[in-house]
């Protein structure tokens, strides 16, 4: 893809998310800014080549349950969602698919072909950098089989929404807990049927 046309297509997908709260407003507004600038998008060599570059995560939810799926990933030590780096020149959803194939060995179904959720966040390793993370939601369903990638994850489980948990950022993503608090706002309250997460989305547009 050229390069102009993944930067619009790039923008188009981060102005289609309707901010939950005030940072993610700043994020959003940050990551359009960033696009624009002409600054290099994709890493081009591991492990902070440039230092600020796009990453996708991709959250298997179940929302008949409530759940979400994450995998105890080897090199951070923390419970993450399933994601990779965007090649250079990639549409980020095309990322999620070939990600989604080698981490779960599932054929990814994005919830309304569209990023759920965007944060800029500082890595907390030894060359820390910053991700540009374009969260997106995947359908499946608790209980279909996954061939985690034993390289990424120790494990993956499920982790009920509703469950008493703090998503403390030593044991899961620094965003966990407003990515948590962002779904069950999306899913509606556990004592409803789930709301259409599409139409959600949409009237937000």
């Amino acid at each position: 893809m050229a390069a102009q046309d993944v930067r619009s297509l790039i923008s188009d997908l981060v102005r289609s998310v309707r901010p939950f709260d005030a940072r993610e407003a700043a994020d959003q507004a940050d990551i359009l800014a960033w696009v624009a600038s002409g600054q290099r998008l994709f890493r081009t060599a591991p492990p902070a080549t440039p230092p600020k570059h796009l990453v996708v995560y991709f959250v298997p939810v179940d929302a008949a349950s409530r759940c979400l799926l994450l995998g105890d990933h080897r090199k951070s030590g923390l419970w993450l969602p399933p994601g990779g780096h965007v090649e250079d020149g990639e549409d980020p959803r095309a990322a999620v698919v070939r990600e989604a194939d080698e981490e779960l060995g599932i054929a990814a179904q994005i919830v309304d072909d569209q990023p759920f959720f965007v944060t800029v966040t500082p890595t907390n390793d030894a060359s820390s950098h910053l991700d540009v993370d374009l969260w997106f939601v995947l359908q499946v369903r608790r209980g279909s089989p996954l061939t985690p990638d034993p390289r990424e994850f120790r494990s993956v489980r499920w982790f009920g929404l509703d469950d008493q948990r703090e998503w403390s950022s030593d044991l899961y993503d620094p965003e966990m807990g407003r990515f948590a608090a962002k779904l069950r706002q999306a899913l509606g309250p556990p004592s409803h049927e789930p709301r259409n997460m599409t139409a959600e989305h949409d009237r937000g547009r």
